[in-house]
């Protein structure tokens, strides 16, 4: 039984690189992708698994088992139609998220209409932060405070729904401080302890870096 996910990243720009090596510094299995054979000499001291190959041929999909692969991040967005048909690819091969990077709202648009589940734009998320939120299982977002803490948003756990924190005690066993619960587009800061989560909610944290693993 596979128990660690694994990522492919396609395309090795600077924020490509950032994605991969983030990931695989934290233990995971990442294939590493791009057309370039220069880049990949220069990136395969640090990122184990380099494949120099064109991820928009069907048949490189299939050969490299993409279908496999839990997460793809598409780099690509300098070239906006190899984005467009790897994502068609991806998703035709079966990998439940694709992750793409864009240039524009327009682009985002398109790459939502193909099929990515997430589309980002690289002036607002580093590649290291995208990649410590693939890390943080059950977390909508991340941003780290300091080397130590970080606010993050934690989707409700199916476990958690029917109960309140004062029953979960959430504090107590991973150490976590709630400031808000959001419902939908809500933001809540006056927590009521009593208040029974549904799967509708989720919590904003401030927590220890280090723990964050609990949750996986």
């Amino acid at each position: 039984m596979k128990t660690k996910k694994t990522y492919a990243v396609f395309g090795l720009g600077r924020y490509g690189i950032a994605v991969a090596r983030e990931l695989v510094e934290n233990g995971m299995e990442v294939i590493a992708v791009d057309t370039d054979e220069k880049i990949i000499n220069d990136v395969a001291s640090f990122l184990p698994v380099c494949k120099c190959a064109d991820v928009t041929d069907v048949e490189v999909i299939s050969r490299l088992g993409i279908g496999n692969i839990d997460t793809v991040i598409i780099c690509m967005a300098s070239n906006f139609e190899a984005s467009v048909m790897a994502v068609t690819l991806c998703k035709e091969a079966g990998v439940k998220t694709v992750i793409a990077k864009c240039a524009n709202e327009m682009q985002q648009k398109i790459l939502f209409r193909v099929g990515a589940d997430q589309v980002v734009f690289p002036e607002n998320e580093s590649g290291i932060r995208l990649a410590k939120n693939l890390l943080s299982s059950g977390f909508i977002d991340m941003i780290s405070l300091s080397k130590d803490v970080s606010i993050v948003e934690i989707d409700v756990k199916d476990e958690w729904c029917g109960k309140n924190l004062i029953e979960l005690n959430l504090r107590k066993k991973y150490g976590f401080n709630i400031v808000a619960i959001k419902n939908g587009g809500e933001v809540n800061v006056n927590i009521n302890p009593e208040q029974v989560l549904n799967a509708e909610n989720s919590l904003i944290v401030i927590a220890n870096t280090l723990k964050l693993g609990r949750l996986k």
